[in-house]
């Protein structure tokens, strides 16, 4: 599994986004400056975290955007999901987007099948308890940016 840059940003607008007055909506625009993300690429990663149920729009004049959960509701794995697809650092590893090797003709017993799996679970584990909560009280006493 590698991050991209979509999943990154993702997680700094959210970031961002979480840190916010949930009352009050939030313009991407506004998410694009703080978060120094390019706002055509911010409003396409927008569009995709709105259609997965992570995020929700307003018009008028508290209009933006605004979770659509909790921060402590909306895990870093399913962000990195929504963005980037299956955390398997293979398809035969994948448990939502399972491919067959084709130069394996024994997936069941392949020892790099059995690798990856470990390492998909690793990664699953550490990004599906991470909620988007964590990460900001995590940020809230570091001195970085976003």
């Amino acid at each position: 599994m590698k991050l991209s840059r979509r999943g990154e940003y993702a997680t700094k607008a959210l970031l961002y986004l979480g840190a916010c007055d949930q009352e009050q909506g939030v313009s991407a625009s506004e998410i694009a400056k703080r978060a120094q993300i390019p706002e055509p690429f911010l409003n396409q990663i927008m569009l995709t975290l709105k259609n997965g149920g992570v995020l929700r729009s307003r018009r008028g004049s508290r209009g933006g955007y605004v979770l659509n959960r909790p921060p402590e509701q909306i895990t870093i794995g399913e962000v990195a999901r929504l963005m980037d697809g299956p955390l398997a650092p293979i398809p035969c590893a994948s448990v939502t987007a399972y491919e067959p090797c084709p130069s394996c003709p024994e997936p069941e017993a392949c020892r790099l099948r059995l690798l990856m799996r470990e390492v998909r679970d690793a990664i699953s584990n550490i990004l599906d308890n991470t909620s988007l909560a964590d990460l900001i009280r995590k940020t809230s006493t570091s001195s970085a940016p976003i």
